[in-house]
């Protein structure tokens, strides 16, 4: 099995704290969509003899797409590759791009889970980042999928705003248990370099959270989602039973996948690859079967890194039969090794099946014990 990721790249406006590559030039969009279908022609031996059980159309913001230029995207998708029958098939969408007209073309089209960038249901707090949605048309978005019979609806939330209280995060997360989504994600604010929002915190206009109140923001979205009925699979990651997100999963189980698009990676099993991030290059590059794009070809000491990032993301965690036999001893040892005072702190524990996955209180210092474990 396969993933298939396809980036369109447009925003109406962009948020600023986003870090992913997007642009506003919204005019290219007919032949940015030519030259995906042509990318996908160009490169459908990539991952030979997989079948793709899940598609992902991300962003920037695919709902910004015309109903004809999605429509053709599909119907590449289908007559290029092997797509299994049951496959998920994900669009991240923006809660204001959701009317009667756009879900009427939705459900002419074969997609089975929506992702919706919520953020927050604080207008205060979506005016800060530059939202164009409301609060109220969040949830009225949410609603109409439902009532029109979309039943796999992921939202995103996102913690650790300038000046965010406890409660209103708390607010945040009771809303979105009320509105009875399938999949929850909930990310901390991140002041990646390059965005305006990083430039606000070097200059003083905004400042960090403290992180003892990120990490209750953190602790208090783990206990209400439990209450309520999700089960945390993934760090970040939440749902009800049955509903996790089968494509993101196959990026944590080390499953090939192919991107398509400007600034999409792909991965084989033994590298990786992504293409060009300026729009007008990407397309030129297509157009004359010149794609241009980076390879990385992956070391063992790298592939060893990658799953243990990947794997103890995951609740279910890494399994230390597969890292001996993929690895040799040598790995293993060292891994088990730099594990071991984690173990004894109970920050790390090891099951009846040989997985070693995090603790609840090896959750909040994840990114130190991956560090920790990585072969450097």
């Amino acid at each position: 099995m396969a993933g298939l990721y396809l980036h369109i790249p447009f925003c109406k406006s962009r948020c600023i704290y986003c870090g992913f590559y997007s642009t506003t030039s919204v005019s290219l969009q007919s032949q940015y969509t030519e030259a995906i279908c042509k990318e996908m022609a160009q490169r459908k031996d990539y991952i030979t003899n997989h079948a793709i059980n899940t598609i992902y159309l991300g962003g920037g913001t695919p709902s910004q797409l015309s109903f004809d230029n999605l429509q053709r995207i599909t119907h590449y998708i289908y007559n290029t590759y092997n797509v299994k029958q049951d496959a998920e098939f994900t669009i991240e969408v923006n809660p204001d791009d959701v009317n009667n007209e756009f879900i009427h073309n939705l459900k002419q089209l074969p997609i089975n889970r929506i992702s919706i960038g919520i953020q927050t249901f604080n207008d205060k707090l979506l005016e800060l980042i530059r939202r164009r949605h409301t609060a109220s048309q969040a949830i009225n978005a949410i609603k109409s999928l439902k009532d029109n019979g979309f039943n796999n609806i992921s939202l995103d939330l996102m913690f650790g705003f300038p000046n965010e209280t406890i409660q209103e995060w708390e607010n945040d997360v009771q809303q979105a248990i009320e509105l009875d989504v399938q999949h929850i994600s909930a990310y901390s604010l991140m002041f990646e370099e390059g965005t305006p929002l990083y430039t606000m915190l070097t200059n003083g206009t905004v400042k960090e959270i403290e992180e003892e109140k990120s990490l209750q923001m953190y602790q208090t979205l783990i206990d209400r989602l439990s209450t309520a009925g999700y089960n945390q699979y993934e760090i970040s990651n939440f749902c009800k039973p049955g509903y996790h997100s089968r494509h993101n999963s196959n990026y944590w189980n080390n499953t090939p996948y192919i991107g398509i698009g400007a600034a999409a990676h792909s991965f084989d099993g033994t590298s990786r690859q992504w293409n060009i991030d300026n729009l007008t290059e990407y397309i030129d590059g297509i157009n004359n079967n010149k794609r241009i794009y980076d390879i990385e070809e992956l070391t063992t000491s790298q592939k060893y890194n990658e799953r243990i990032m990947t794997r103890l993301r995951t609740m279910e965690g890494l399994n230390l039969n597969s890292l001996i036999n993929e690895f040799g001893k040598d790995k293993y040892d060292y891994c088990m090794k730099a594990a071991t005072k984690y173990i004894e702190d109970k920050k790390l524990h090891i099951n009846k099946d040989n997985n070693m996955a995090l603790t609840r209180q090896g959750l909040f210092i994840s990114n130190q014990i991956m560090s920790d474990l990585m072969y450097v």
